[in-house]
């Protein structure tokens, strides 16, 4: 569990202390994030099926949670990495891009705290923060902001001492109250700020972005690119982004592709060669959580051609927001519930039979099935597919499933609560990670409400 947020005056003081021509597109850089505490294969895969389990966990939680183009860096404890450029002047920081999650927040002031930070190329002592007093646009976000409410919601002024006492001033200086928001693994807390997001072609002022005080298991900042107010395809006014994902591997080797944010109201039409399939709203619409996420209409999982049996529970979202396929770049390994996984390792050990289970490795990974290859020259695995509403289908190469894991074993790398954790009902049944979009152009068509993609070399 993360340290508890300190009182919220002490959080106060600290931050106390502290061309016109249109543009259609931004370009970012994203890449692999920083690494688990381990060079060991085996530890390191053991630490990404714990950690993708245990997002799943948290984004399975029904409860409801306060084109300018850059590189993506992947992370080799299985994220992918942003820089952005926050205040006047412009301090630059990197993020992990989270379609998951929706607000952006950085590590702030100089006595920012990262409890349980100690990972390779790490120095908690020495994170990178950004100083809110070196800024001449930070400011914080007052109560009767209406972007208050998108954290909180419309009653936030309840939580506000005196802002909606019966003849209380319009003008309340109470400050919006501060976060603390949970990623499986990590949490992070701190209070809300105004600041100008700076990309080398636009300024976006008065951006809604969390200064985090406390975190744990969070050596950067985390950029949401989720459904909501607060994340930065809506506050930036984007259309659809896009990106192409490098694949791992886990070594923090300096390799990026682009994430393009499309700014142009006129660039609904379909992208050559991608097969698209609508988002789906959950129909639990009082639940922000839940809202937050992009819901896909995957209608089958194939496994050599075979059609694997699963109850339509799992495939879309029911009367009480459980079940259903979301997509999400903050997890590694795809999730799925225990019935769907059993279903399709059922399948794959069918046409795997020949080799002996890798039971070792299975223990030391927190992945299975493993199977044991050595002394093979070649190894046909069968082969996997999703396919969803309107006719797309993402046929995986074999490296976006299983992982060469040493010791001549290969292991499957899509995961579920019995491999690490205890069974969880509730939330998505399904959740399509980023080790299964490497090489693969992914698009958001937020105009449109739909999802693309198709294969392509990403590095």
């Amino acid at each position: 569990m993360a340290s508890p947020p300190p009182p919220y005056p002490l959080i106060l003081s600290l931050l106390l202390l502290i061309s016109t021509a249109a543009v259609t597109a931004i370009t970012i850089p994203i890449s692999p994030s920083s690494a688990p505490a381990s060079t060991d294969l085996h530890q390191i895969l053991a630490h990404l099926a714990s950690a993708s389990v245990s997002r799943a966990l948290r984004l399975k939680s029904t409860h409801n949670l306060p084109q300018d183009s850059s590189p993506v860096f992947a992370t080799s404890y299985g994220g992918y990495s942003i820089s952005l450029s926050f205040g006047t002047p412009p301090q630059s920081t990197s993020f992990v891009m989270d379609t998951g999650s929706s607000l952006v927040w950085f590590p702030c002031t100089s006595r920012y705290l990262c409890s349980r930070c100690n990972f390779p190329n790490v120095d908690p002592a020495a994170i990178p923060s950004f100083i809110p007093r070196n800024s001449s646009t930070a400011m914080l976000l007052g109560c009767k902001n209406p972007k208050c409410q998108w954290i909180y919601g419309p009653n936030v002024e309840s939580k506000c001492s005196g802002c909606d006492a019966p003849g209380s001033s319009p003008n309340c200086t109470q400050t919006c109250p501060p976060y603390m928001i949970q990623y499986g693994l990590g949490s992070t807390a701190g209070l809300l700020l105004t600041e100008t997001l700076d990309f080398p072609e636009k300024k976006v002022p008065d951006f809604l972005v969390g200064c985090s005080i406390l975190s744990a298991r969070q050596p950067e900042g985390i950029a949401g690119f989720g459904r909501g107010l607060d994340s930065l395809p809506s506050q930036v006014g984007a259309k659809k982004f896009s990106y192409c994902l490098v694949s791992h591997s886990f070594d923090d080797a300096p390799v990026s592709s682009d994430l393009v944010l499309d700014l142009d109201s006129g660039s609904g039409k379909k992208t050559a060669e991608v097969s698209y399939t609508p988002f789906r709203k959950n129909p639990v619409t009082s639940n922000s959580a839940l809202q937050t996420y992009y819901y896909v209409n995957l209608r089958q999982i194939v496994v050599e051609g075979k059609h694997v049996k699963v109850p339509s529970e799992y495939l879309e979202p029911g009367s009480d927001g459980n079940g259903g396929t979301i997509v999400d770049s903050g997890t590694t390994f795809t999730y799925m519930e225990r019935p769907v996984f059993e279903a399709v390792v059922k399948e794959i050990g069918k046409r795997m039979a020949n080799f002996t289970v890798a039971t070792e490795i299975q223990d030391l990974t927190g992945l299975r099935p493993c199977y044991n290859v050595s002394g093979q020259d070649t190894v046909s695995v069968p082969e996997l597919s999703f396919k969803f509403k309107g006719g797309a289908e993402m046929k995986l190469p074999v490296t976006n499933y299983f992982v060469l894991a040493g010791d001549g074993a290969i292991c499957f790398t899509i995961v579920s609560d019995n491999v690490v954790g205890t069974g969880l009902r509730g939330g998505p049944a399904i959740i399509l990670g980023n080790y299964q979009q490497r090489d693969y152009y992914i698009e958001y068509d937020l105009e449109k409400e739909r999802f693309g993609f198709k294969r392509q070399v990403c590095a």
